[in-house]
């Protein structure tokens, strides 16, 4: 029964285990960064902590045994448990403080060379991950010592305790990032965690007190110790080889599922979770066997090779078959779930048995070297140890060190010669086979991995993963789909230790030429295709700051946000932060259309986590744009979080502006409204504007007077460096500008938008966009028409403020400029913006033409919604015609809802129209209660109406 209770909380302590590894690793991005060295950084003190730990306690049960035994009276291994288990919770419960005085530490020491900084910030948290990683270590030898009772028994508990103790680990992996993280935060999940380790921590002292202290029996003529076993130096060898070799797979495969699944936290779930689950159940396999032959542990190392073999030979094709499964969904919310659900199956089913075979290896290694130790709790602990510090290993070169210079491909070939190493060396010895067979086994596989073809980037870099309606062959295999599939000519590829990325170059509706930058299979910009947008995340902020002359940029993509800025006169320098150095290598191939950035004076380009460059840059900004991927992709949604912004804002100089770009595409309304609050919560004078219909700018200042200053925002445009660069971005006009402006300065604070925020203390919106990319849709910004939101946005209207300070300026000619730029982007204002200029230009030719060519264009009159700009004309004063006689529940909500989703702060519609059709609908007696209910719902978004 104690054995039993053991294992249970085992189960426990590998959870918390797990998760403390995730939570951990979200921290110290604050103080290190996202970059790969960061996260190979905290793996590797986990891991190393973990080495550490399984030798010292390994000792320590050793140490403690003898000296029981001299006393004569059992050693109290359980208590001693116990106390590790309550130290870590003890430890995560003022893990938050030591944080908080490490980060203090960190901002007061001089950093001088960002290599030296890097290596001392490292240093630091290693004073927050080691002490509990090392306890974390003290699990499988203090318990194999506690609660074998012989050497018969000695493997199966052994396994039995690795096994459960990763089940735990492996339910962590999945709750860590799904559920524990976005729903409690990192405080509530240390907090949490901390209470179970104390909670375990209590019970194993409560059966060490339940339970006589006794260690496991020896054999006769055993060692006195395991530090002398003849034939360790083997075992450690190849416990170090397979645990390199299987970390450094685990960050492929990883890395594999990001190319076929899309790069999100999920994904990284799963493959962790699938890893570690497989991992438990090879271990319950071995504690299952009822005798174990000295040839199952090579002939299982040879089997693993073989598995792997065949893996890699199907790795190419993953992309593929991670489209053909999201097919079988259909684009709604309630699909995800069970979606993720298949995933898993789905990658366990590949996974499975060689990743299990894997998991059996150490406890069959700990079976050859049981009989000749007295130590059972000391040789589990060094054999362990070794293991973990290949997985070190493994994590900080195979998944590192060597994507410098190598494919992804590459590292698994290498993570196979290991195992094909650590099979020979079981191999020799276990049987006596002389010399010649063994050097022709290893040859001959070395050889058989060295010819293994290289994998297909044009499949890697697919992007399958985006297309949710499936495709003329989904369904009839890989080599049917990606004999037909387009996707542009691929022109060069590269897997670096951040991302997979590859430029390929499109056919586009400006013709060939269409060079696009895509990270893990995803398009992050293009030339021309992304040339309005980028170049606008670019002139727009630059033209509403007092005086750019000292930028930083988040992320390079194609380098036109930055060739832009450098091509204006006020700019001196631009510090570019990029995280990926095949991104930095691709730059040159981009400078036919931008400007070419890569080779400009002004521009320093950093390769690095932008939230760490921003806070060890030297002096203070006139302008921050940040332009990084969609925050679904797993890291990214640090710079989308309070404190980045918050590190932004402190940057700018007075009279700076912060520009951040999202998206209302593959999003929903949740997820924008979450980043809008967040964004308003730290810049309290920000306005959204947008590029192209579906790409937003967010937009922070510090001078809100001297940005909303008609007469100085229509001199710098006409300034000839601006001009040039809005007309390559296609904007020829002033008028023609400020049809960007969708949310004037002030209006998401009057009031502020009501709900949680996005912070790096409590992540919500990767899971949040995760499942709003899954759906796929468009997201709506939050309706702004109640009405001190509606009266702060017309009255700092830029369009409103146009047409106050020269009346005459806002001709028919500029109107149509305005307006033909409006529509042209798809933008939900053109429709209201026509019904306006009916009005107050019955007979307009130049309009009647506008909506001639629009309506020409099917597609895009149904987009801009001008079959209701007769209706929409009837939500403002001075319309002409009548309203009908009666009014229905029906036409009043249809109208109400015209209003919030069409609602333009540059021409508002009348509150008053709206209450005279509500009043209408109110008059009828035998509608007056339906009409009164639908009213008041409405009201309690809108604010109430009066005529």
């Amino acid at each position: 029964m104690i054995r039993l209770v053991a294992l249970l909380l085992t189960v426990l302590t590998g959870f918390s285990g797990l998760v403390y590894e995730v939570t951990w690793q979200k921290y110290l991005a604050t103080l290190l960064g996202s970059h790969s060295e960061a996260t190979a950084a905290v793996l590797g003190l986990f891991l190393g902590g973990l080495a550490i730990g399984y030798s010292v306690f390994g000792g320590l049960t050793r140490r403690l045994v003898a000296s029981a035994t001299q006393a004569g009276r059992g050693a109290p291994l359980l208590l001693v448990y116990g106390a590790v288990e309550a130290s870590i919770g003890v430890f995560a419960l003022v893990f938050p403080w030591l944080f908080r005085a490490v980060q203090a530490l960190s901002f007061q020491l001089p950093h001088g060379n960002p290599a030296i900084g890097f290596a001392l910030d490292v240093a630091l948290a290693s004073l927050l991950v080691l002490p509990p990683a090392i306890l974390m270590g003290g699990t499988i030898p203090i318990l194999t010592q506690a609660l074998a009772r012989d050497l018969e028994d000695a493997t199966r508990f052994h396994a039995l305790v690795y096994a459960f103790n990763t089940a735990g680990a492996f339910a962590g992996a999945l709750a860590a990032g799904l559920w524990l993280v976005p729903r409690l935060g990192l405080v509530g999940v240390l907090v949490a965690m901390g209470i179970v380790n104390l909670v375990a921590g209590g019970l194993f002292v409560v059966l060490g007190l339940l339970r006589p202290a006794e260690a496991a029996a020896p054999t006769a003529g055993a060692s006195a110790a395991s530090a002398g076993v003849a034939g360790f130096s083997n075992f450690a060898a190849v416990a170090l080889l397979t645990g390199f070799a299987m970390m450094t797979i685990q960050t492929v495969l990883i890395r594999l599922g990001g190319l076929a699944f899309g790069s999100s936290q999920f994904t990284f779930s799963m493959v962790v979770a699938v890893f570690v689950l497989c991992i438990a159940l090879g271990s319950f396999a071995v504690s299952a066997l009822p005798r174990i032959h000295r040839a199952l542990l090579p002939v299982a190392l040879w089997a693993l090779l073989l598995l792997l073999g065949v893996l890699y030979e199907l790795a190419d094709s993953a992309p593929y078959w991670a489209h053909a499964l999201r097919n079988l969904y259909r684009n709604q919310s309630v699909s995800f779930y069970p979606y993720q659900l298949q995933v898993f199956f789905g990658m366990l089913l590949c996974l499975a048995l060689p990743i299990a075979i894997s998991g059996a290896v150490l406890p069959l290694m700990f079976h050859a070297l049981r009989e000749k130790v007295t130590d059972l709790g000391d040789v589990a602990g060094r054999l362990y140890s070794w293991n973990t510090a290949g997985s070190l290993l493994g994590a900080l070169i195979g998944g590192y060190a060597l994507l410098f210079w190598l494919d992804l491909h590459h590292s698994y070939r290498i993570a196979m010669a290991a195992i094909a190493l650590a099979a020979l060396l079981t191999t020799l010895r276990s049987y006596d086979v002389g010399r010649v067979a063994p050097a022709i086994l290893g040859i001959t596989a070395l050889a058989a991995i060295a010819l293994l073809p290289a994998w297909a980037p044009e499949r890697l870099s697919a992007g399958l993963f985006r297309n949710r309606d499936g495709l003329p062959d989904t369904f009839h295999g890989p080599e049917a789909l990606f004999r037909t599939y387009r996707q542009g000519k691929l022109i060069s590829y590269d897997d670096d230790p951040v991302a997979s990325i590859a430029v390929k170059s499109f056919e586009s509706a400006e013709g060939p030429g269409n060079l696009a930058i895509v990270s893990n299979g995803k398009s992050d910009g293009a030339i021309p295709g992304d040339y309005v947008t980028t170049s606008l995340l670019a002139l727009i902020p630059a033209l509403v700051a007092r005086d750019p002359a000292r930028v930083f940029v988040v992320g390079y993509g194609t380098g036109v946000t930055a060739g832009e800025l450098t091509a204006l006169e006020e700019t001196r320098e631009v510090i570019l932060a990029e995280i990926s150095p095949a991104v930095i290598l691709a730059a040159p191939l981009f400078d036919y259309g931008n400007l070419g950035a890569s080779k400009n004076p002004k521009l320093k380009l950093v390769q690095g986590d932008a939230y760490r460059t921003l806070l060890r840059a030297e002096g203070k900004f006139d302008l921050i744009v940040s332009e990084p991927s969609n925050p679904w992709v797993a890291g990214i949604e640090m710079l989308y979080s309070r404190e980045f912004l918050e590190a932004a804002r402190n940057s700018l100089n007075p009279g700076g502006v912060h520009a951040q770009w999202f998206h209302s595409y593959e999003t929903d309304a949740e997820t924008l409204a979450l980043i809008l609050r967040t964004y308003q919560a730290v810049f309290e004078h920000c306005a959204v504007w947008y590029t192209v219909g579906s790409d937003l700018l967010l937009l922070g200042v510090q001078d809100p007077a001297e940005a909303m200053d008609i007469a100085r925002l229509r001199r710098r445009f006409e300034r000839p460096d601006f001009k040039a660069g809005f007309e390559r971005a296609k904007v020829t006009s002033f008028p023609a500008l400020l049809a960007h402006e969708i949310l004037p300065i002030g209006v998401l604070g009057a009031p502020p938008l009501a709900g949680e925020l996005h912070t790096l203390l409590h992540p919500r919106l990767s899971s949040l966009a995760a499942r709003s990319f899954f759906v796929g849709e468009f997201g709506t910004l939050p309706p702004t028409v109640a009405p001190a939101a509606a009266e702060v946005g017309h009255r700092n209207s830029l369009v409103t403020r146009f047409v106050a300070s020269d009346p005459k300026a806002y001709d028919e000619e500029a109107r149509l400029q305005l307006i033909t730029e409006t529509c042209r982007h798809g933008a939900n204002q053109c429709a209201p913006l026509l019904a306006r200029w009916e009005i107050d230009t019955p007979d307009s030719p130049a309009r009647d033409n506008l909506r001639r060519r629009i309506a020409g264009n099917q597609n895009l009159a149904r987009t801009l919604q001008l079959n209701t700009i007769d209706q929409l004309m009837q939500l403002y004063d001075g319309a002409p015609g009548e309203l009908p006689k009666q009014v229905t529940p029906v036409f009043a909500a249809r109208m109400s809802n015209l209003y919030i989703e069409l609602y333009s702060h540059a021409v508002p519609f009348s509150r008053a129209a709206l209450a005279r059709i509500w009043q209408r609908c109110e008059a009828d007696p035998k509608q007056q209660q339906e009409c009164v209910s639908a009213r008041s719902k409405l009201e309690a978004v809108a604010g109430t109406f009066h005529e």
